[in-house]
């Protein structure tokens, strides 16, 4: 068995936001359109209200709280992160592509 350490690379990921207020646009940025179509729109926004929303993994099924962080990676998979580890654990960047200042 091989042992050792490692350090993740700094690979920049795309987020967004869960406000409860942004549905669409957290539909499409996970591009979960299918699972919305199925439904009609204000029936979608009942369920998620009632069931919360859920993003569809490479680990399965997470439920977002509002203030979650949901994250788009380098082969386009989704996961959540909540608030505050996203804040301990991610820097943002400016449209340059540098650290943000808080």
């Amino acid at each position: 068995m091989i042992t050792g350490k490692a350090l993740k690379k700094p690979i920049s990921v795309r987020f967004i936001q869960w406000t409860g207020e942004n549905l669409l646009d957290v539909i499409r940025f996970t591009g979960q359109n299918a699972s919305a179509m199925d439904y009609k729109w204000e029936d979608y926004e009942d369920l998620v209200e009632r069931d919360g929303l859920k993003i569809f993994s490479l680990e399965g099924k997470h439920k977002a709280k509002i203030g979650d962080f949901i994250l788009e990676g380098v082969n386009s998979e989704n996961w959540v992160v909540d608030k505050d580890i996203f804040k301990k654990t991610y820097d943002i960047l400016d449209n340059k592509g540098e650290i943000k200042d808080e």
